[in-house]
């Protein structure tokens, strides 16, 4: 067995503890339900997030279709592209690079970290990991921070 990325500890938990299905750390996201997403930790300029299995998002073979895993490291990285003000930020993916490494199974479990932010553009990495700690796949990506309006922030 493969050992989880130590990372892990050094997020807080989400203020966003208890939200809505249809919300992503504080932002309204329909597609967190359909994809069966739990943002689970934010902060520090990290994110981590849960992605339940679910049948209808397998391949042929009964594994998490890499198109699912692509989704959960997406919004991942986009999350600690934020992670420094959350409420504050939304963001638009620029570059999106990854590497599979292993079949999925189970549900997964998906963190990242913002290398660097610039006034505005984050560049991010991260990876997907089974429960066991099988590492599934790994990514970079560049994300454009997108201010939120105060009426939005406060919705």
């Amino acid at each position: 067995m493969q050992q989880p990325s130590s990372i892990t500890a050094d997020i807080p938990l989400s203020p966003f503890a208890g939200e809505a299905p249809d919300m992503f750390f504080g932002l309204p996201m329909a597609m967190a339900r359909a994809m069966a997403l739990r943002g689970e930790r934010i902060g520090h300029d990290m994110a981590q997030v849960r992605m339940r299995f679910q049948a209808d998002q397998a391949n042929s073979r009964g594994e998490v279709h890499g198109g699912s895993i692509a989704t959960l490291l997406d919004c991942t990285l986009a999350a600690a592209a934020r992670a420094h003000d959350p409420a504050a930020y939304g963001v638009a993916t620029i570059d999106l690079t990854l590497h599979y490494v292993a079949a999925g199974t189970g549900d997964l479990i998906a963190t990242a970290r913002c290398e660097r932010r610039g006034r505005s553009i984050s560049f991010v990495r991260g990876e997907v990991r089974a429960e066991d700690g099988t590492l599934v796949a790994m990514a970079t990506g560049s994300f454009k921070l997108i201010a939120r309006s105060t009426a939005s922030a406060s919705a």
